[in-house]
């Protein structure tokens, strides 16, 4: 419920309807771009959905219900888990962008900057944005613009005629000339040879000159005719560079309103954040839940306790969300300004940089002079990052200081399973080119996080990686590689689904994606926390490797069973 008879703040900290003195507190805070949500922050985010699925006071389409009208737009909410000055705890509510076409609704904490606000800046801008978008597309299908170039391909088409034909009289004239010379040599003596010679001469002359003003009059009245549609085009480039300027205008005129606030008390505007990081902030920066979250507790003395967002509706068609799942802040707009945000808090330690323990083992499968095949144990990174240096490359090159360029291919860091390793240049050059070649074969095993009622299929969507929130992966037919997976299943267990892969490309996350996309299987694999939902690891086993031996030629192959 809500607190009544509160002041300022007080009206969108909202109490739990559940006793949760028995449940601890967190040491430190989220963090937010990796993490298991907080028991506290579970039962916030399941009040949130209550309260979404029963409110009257505003109604979106979020794709759920098939009678509503309209693009359904899923949505990304976020809760706070906060104490006040009192040191009572409750919880924050808050949502990325619009909702219902406004970004201000009672339950909601508000905006950083409420850009809709009646006759703000923002939206006389957007009119006249607007408008010059109505102008630009007006002009861009006007039949003018369709007669012009019609006109002009026409004067084109005569005028090359006209110069193709003029050229062509010249040559033969040309001909002749060369036909009468050697005529004349035989007929004429050398003194009237000559004087015919030096005629000749001179005609060939003209006919260069009369082709160099016949080639400036044929550029001339090209440029002519150019000219209306030239003007035309003109006038759509005029408008479209003026409403580039006003967009980076209004742009920056918006960041400039977005100033966050610290844990130490420090203030920043959005501009100056990303400006840290040598980077120009994306568009939409600072409208995500988490930022508003810790703004709005902030400005209010709300200690931040811990964070979660899920997403609420139907998934974006390139992207993969899932209705009611915990994800992540996203990178590209968010990790600059939370990196602010949360100086001067206790936040729990980036999983990704902690280093894995060094009594991890790799087993090796294979070895001989040319190769080594390890099995790769899960969240173990095949190569140094730029964090973490243990990787299977740095344990390699250690025990093999003499060896070649080692690595042949890669497999995610969650990804456990076959790794092949290469011990000579030679051997790496070999192997690898098969890789390019396409003739290794591979097959994964994988747990979905569901039932699948087929047997088997072919998933093919072209993927790229998501600019936004590197490194996620988006679905993208206009500028998307092709991934092909064919699959089948092998088994159901306890309501989920093992499956093996068999890929017909290698694209970054392939197997992820078209595991959890709705136009793939619509199962994530399990424990995958960017496609689907984080547990004790992701379920996915590199188990099956055929190839041909760098040195004997023959076919080989090894095998390994996953561990779950």
């Amino acid at each position: 419920m809500m607190k009544g008879n509160c002041l300022n703040g007080d009206l969108y900290f909202h109490e739990f309807n559940e006793e949760i003195k028995e449940i601890l507190l967190p040491t430190h805070f989220t963090f937010p771009f990796c993490y298991e949500p907080h028991e506290l922050a579970k039962q916030a985010c399941a009040s949130v959905q209550e309260y979404i699925l029963t409110q009257t006071e505003w109604v979106h389409n979020f794709g759920l219900n098939e009678k509503m009208d309209g693009q359904a737009i899923g949505k990304m909410f976020g809760v706070l888990i906060v104490q006040d000055q009192d040191g009572h705890i409750g919880f924050l509510a808050g949502f990325s962008g619009k909702l219902a076409g406004k970004n201000d609704h009672r339950y909601f904490v508000p905006p950083v900057f409420d850009m809709l606000t009646e006759n703000s800046f923002f939206l006389l801008e957007e009119e006249h944005l607007n408008n010059l978008n109505k102008q630009i597309t007006a002009l861009e299908q006007s039949e003018t613009g369709t007669q012009l170039k019609e006109k002009l391909d026409d004067t084109k088409v005569r005028l090359d005629q006209q110069l193709a034909n003029f050229k062509e009289n010249l040559k033969i004239q040309k001909k002749e000339r060369k036909q009468l010379r050697d005529k004349s040599k035989l007929t004429l003596s050398a003194a009237s040879y000559q004087l015919l010679e030096e005629d000749l001469i001179k005609q060939s002359l003209r006919d260069k000159f009369e082709l160099s003003v016949f080639q400036k009059q044929y550029h001339h009245d090209i440029s002519i005719a150019e000219k209306p549609l030239n003007d035309h085009l003109n006038i759509i480039a005029d408008l479209k560079e003026e409403r580039k300027k006003r967009s980076a205008q209004l742009q920056n005129q918006l960041f400039a309103q977005y100033n966050f606030k610290n844990a130490k008390g420090e203030t920043k505007n959005v501009i100056d954040i990303f400006n840290a990081y040598n980077l120009q902030p994306p568009a939409g920066s600072g409208e995500c839940a988490a930022p508003k979250l810790l703004q709005f507790a902030y400005l209010n003395d709300y200690k931040p306790i811990a964070l979660a967002e899920f997403w609420w509706g139907q998934s974006p068609s390139a992207e993969v969300r899932r209705h009611q799942s915990y994800y992540p802040a996203c990178r590209n707009k968010c990790e600059p300004i939370l990196g602010f945000m949360l100086e001067g808090l206790q936040v729990d330690k980036n999983p990704m940089l902690e280093s894995p323990d060094e009594g991890i083992e790799l087993p090796i499968i294979y070895e001989d002079e040319s190769l080594i095949i390890i099995d790769k144990p899960e969240e173990f990174l095949s190569v140094p990052g730029i964090h973490v240096k243990d990787s299977v490359y740095t344990r390699m090159l250690k025990k093999y200081p003499d060896a070649g360029p080692l690595i042949v291919h890669r497999l995610d860091m969650s990804t456990s399973g076959i790794l092949v390793i290469a011990k000579t240049k030679e051997a790496h050059k070999f192997i690898q080119s098969q890789f390019i070649n396409h003739t290794i074969v591979k097959q994964y095993i994988a747990l979905l996080d569901g039932i699948i009622g087929t047997d088997s299929g072919i998933i093919s969507l072209p993927l790229r990686v998501d600019l936004d929130d590197r490194p996620r992966q988006l679905v993208c037919y206009e500028h998307g590689k092709k991934a092909v997976t064919k699959w089948e299943k092998i088994e159901i267990i306890n309501g989920k689904t093992k499956v093996r892969y068999f890929p017909l490309t290698g694209r970054t996350h392939q197997l992820r994606l078209h595991s959890a996309h709705p136009k793939g299987m619509n199962c994530p694999i399990v424990g995958d926390d960017l496609y689907g939902q984080k547990s004790d690891r992701l379920h996915l086993h590199a188990a099956y490797i055929e190839f041909n031996h760098p040195t004997t030629k023959e076919r080989i192959h090894f095998a390994s069973e996953p561990n779950f």
